[in-house]
């Protein structure tokens, strides 16, 4: 008869929770934000746009978003909605419904100008040294 293996207790943090300035968008994340997510979608539809843009915190109520989330959307605070469990790609559609380009958003995200930002991407990036996973060094 097989035993049973005891179940290895759950935790909420990974190796690369750690990374200096970035959520890692896994399946904890996918489903912590699934409001948010379905929310931005909703956003690809010109009617969908118009109405979120004619009363935001009205068109937000249609989803099953935690107070947190609603929040950081109305604030626009792009690097809150990552940290609620919003996805890049689906938030990059909130910044397109205000007429920001991807570039913009991820300036703001970085704290930068457009020009600085686009000015670092073309030099190669964010420097590797202090932007990787610290718990991955100790290995």
């Amino acid at each position: 008869m097989a035993t049973k293996q005891a179940k290895k207790p759950k935790t909420d943090k990974k190796d690369y929770h750690d990374i200096p300035g970035t959520t890692v968008f896994d399946h904890e994340q996918s489903r912590k934000g699934y409001g948010i997510n379905m929310f931005c979608m909703s956003l690809m539809k010109d009617a969908n746009r118009k109405a979120f843009k004619a009363n935001e915190a009205a068109y937000l109520k249609q989803y099953k978003l935690t107070p947190e989330q609603t929040e950081v959307i109305l604030k626009r605070d792009w690097n809150g909605m990552l940290a609620v469990g919003g996805n890049i790609y689906f938030t990059s559609k909130i910044g397109a419904t205000d007429g920001l380009s991807f570039q913009q958003m991820a300036a703001k995200m970085t704290g930068s100008t457009q020009e600085s930002y686009a000015d670092m991407m073309l030099k190669g990036g964010r420097p590797v040294d202090g932007n990787r996973s610290k718990s991955e060094w100790k290995k």
